[in-house]
Formats: structure tokens, C-alpha cells, sequence
């Protein structure tokens, strides 16, 4: 079926959850993806389940298809990771910007890498966890989403800003797009850095395509999607904030 939506929204207050309630849910998520039960990876990857580094970040690893998985636990953002090779016989797994994520030794010590921690922080395995699947939500409920994160981005810039949403292939990896990339605009926008080079930010703009890939010219983010490769059809933030970075 075919959709196609452009949400232009005012700016104004949105409902959020408040965030002892958010305290909540996550808590208890984290306390059923311990109870659930390992689930095997892949042949060459590490264990599928919940993760804790010893810095305190809890994230979830699915190697169960194709390109491994990965999410920060009390995240929204799912990673596609690409292992390469590394010596001694270790697997490096990096993000579509080409960034260290994950390093599985050989032997099977698993070390997570990030801002806070760019030298590695050792992670264990602590208990299962559900599979990073695309979220599923129906015309009325995405129509309410995108005027959401219109609202949200509209806010965070001060200004008004038009999403467009035109597809036919997968409602689901729209959605996760449009979070992902309005999740990225809204962090840009609270950094001195960033928020100049959006200073001509007035839409974007998602659409179906044969490749992945995103670009900002004459004040349009444009993200385009590939439903035929799930998860990996979609560019990551790091490629959005990048694609912002290097805008003329």
C-alpha cells in the first residue's frame, strides 16, 4: 500500500511522558530482557542478548541475521554493525560512518566503545534480550508521530518545519527513519556547533530508493531508505549529522 504524508506543524507544547513514568518502563524493560533467555548469534559473532559495560552502558547485541544489531538499552536509535576482521583473530564491529563500536576477542572478551569511553570498556554478557526488530504503527498512529517530531524539531529550532513522508514499500522502516533522523536534529540543535549549519533547516523530506543515503541543499534534509535491506536501509545519525556537517 502506498502512503504518502506531509505533517506541518505549529509550534506548541507535546505531550511527554513524565519522567518517573519513563524511570519506570525502562526499569522495567531492563528487568525482562534479563529474564528471557540467550539467544545463539551467528556463527563468528558473540552471544545475542543484553550487555553491560563495566562504564555503567547497558546495550543489546543481535547476531542473529544477516549484519549484527545493536542498541544502547534506554536508547531509540538500532545500529547496523559491519565485522571486520581485526589481528589475532578478534572482530572489530563498526557503525555506517565507519566508527568502532564493538571489539569481540578471540577468545571472547567483548569491549564497547564510546565518547565517554574511546579507549574500550569491557562488557559482559548479563541475561537475554528481545530481537531489535522496526517498529510497526498504521497510517493514523505515524500520521501522529511525524506531527510529534515536527513539533519536537519545530521547538528545538525555533521555527517552523515541514516533514515529508512518501513510500510504498515499508511504513516500518519510515518510522524508524523519521525517529532516527528528527533524533538527530534536535541533538544538533542544542549544540552551539551544529545548530549555525541548520540555520536553513525548513523540511525533511523521506523517500524510497535503491540505496541508502542522505543529504541537506536549499534548506531540505533529504533521507532516502532502501526497504529492501531492513535496518540497513536506512542511514544512522552519525551519517545524518555528517551529511549536516558537510552541507555547503
Amino acid at each position: 500500500m502506498a502512503f504518502a504524508v506531509a505533517a506541518t506543524v505549529v509550534l506548541g507544547g507535546v505531550a511527554v511522558a513524565k519522567a518517573s513514568e519513563a524511570q519506570v518502563r525502562g526499569n522495567a524493560q531492563a528487568e525482562q530482557s534479563r529474564n528471557l533467555a540467550v539467544r545463539p548469534s551467528r556463527p563468528g559473532h558473540p552471544p545475542s542478548g543484553r550487555y553491560q559495560s563495566e562504564g555503567g552502558e547497558a546495550f543489546i547485541f543481535d547476531g542473529t541475521g544477516a549484519l549484527p544489531l545493536f542498541r544502547f538499552e534506554r536508547r531509540t536509535e538500532t545500529w547496523v554493525l559491519r565485522p571486520t576482521p581485526a589481528p589475532r583473530g578478534d572482530v572489530i564491529y563498526r557503525n555506517d560512518a565507519g566508527s568502532q563500536v564493538l571489539r569481540f576477542a578471540h577468545g571472547g572478551g567483548m569491549t564497547l566503545y564510546t565518547v565517554r569511553s574511546p579507549n574500550g570498556s569491557p562488557a559482559s554478557l548479563t541475561g537475554g534480550a528481545e530481537a531489535l526488530t522496526l517498529p510497526t504503527l498504521g497510517p493514523i498512529r505515524l500520521f501522529s508521530l511525524m506531527n510529534q517530531r515536527g513539533s519536537l524539531v519545530s521547538q528545538a529550532l525555533g521555527r517552523l518545519v515541514v516533514i515529508n513522508l512518501t513510500g510504498e514499500q515499508s511504513e516500518a522502516l519510515m518510522v524508524d527513519a523519521l525517529v532516527v533522523t528528527t533524533d538527530a536534529v534536535i541533538r544538533m540543535a542544542r549544540s552551539p556547533t551544529f545548530r549555525t549549519q541548520l540555520g536553513d533547516l525548513r523540511s525533511i523530506t523521506f523517500v524510497e530508493g535503491s540505496r541508502a543515503s542522505v543529504s541537506f541543499q536549499r534548506g531540505d534534509l533529504r533521507v532516502v531508505v532502501n526497504p529492501s535491506q531492513s535496518l540497513a536501509g536506512r542511514p544512522s545519525s552519525s551519517s545524518i549529522i555528517r551529511a549536516v556537517a558537510d552541507a555547503e
